[in-house]
């Protein structure tokens, strides 16, 4: 369900194209034609390959409601792809969030183990063995993360 057909003329939508490349790509998307990359990419942004075929080659934009699952997707904010689609003008959204304002588009860093084990008052013991366990529950977390992502690859691979 693409949003905007192409005309000779229609930059936004080659702007656009070129955009959710680079950046499908830098997210471990392998997009070229034929590679299978362009049906996962629409699976994991709930679109269709076709749709997203038309957006990679510049000749469409996508509908506005599929600019979320897409942003989600090659992991940029929503902002930067509704600039980009012409949909709203630079100056329009400020791209500094107040920070007064929570957010769902712009999230804020997490606090880090010390600062939670600090907030929750840890007595030293408790705190080592907090700090010590958050520590690997990171570690833990990026190498499924790695994980995860070198089985997308392998499957963008065969597709």
């Amino acid at each position: 369900m693409e949003h905007t057909p192409a005309s000779p003329g229609n930059a936004a939508a080659a702007r656009f194209g070129a955009l959710i490349t680079r950046l499908a790509h830098e997210a471990g998307y392998d997009v070229s034609p034929g590679s299978g990359g362009r049906s996962a990419l629409a699976r994991d942004a709930g679109m269709s390959p076709s749709s997203v075929g038309r957006m990679l080659d510049g000749k469409t934009l996508p509908a506005p409601n599929q600019l979320e699952g897409l942003a989600r997707t090659v992991q940029t904010d929503v902002r930067e792809l509704l600039v980009t689609a012409g949909v709203i003008t630079d100056a329009s959204w400020p791209k500094h969030a107040n920070p007064d304002v929570l957010s769902a588009s712009a999230p804020s860093q997490p606090p880090s183990p010390e600062a939670v084990a600090d907030m929750w008052g840890l007595t030293e013991q408790i705190r080592e063995m907090f700090l010590g366990s958050a520590r690997q529950a990171i570690r833990l977390q990026a190498q499924a993360n790695a994980g995860r992502s070198a089985e997308r690859g392998e499957a963008l691979g065969r597709g």
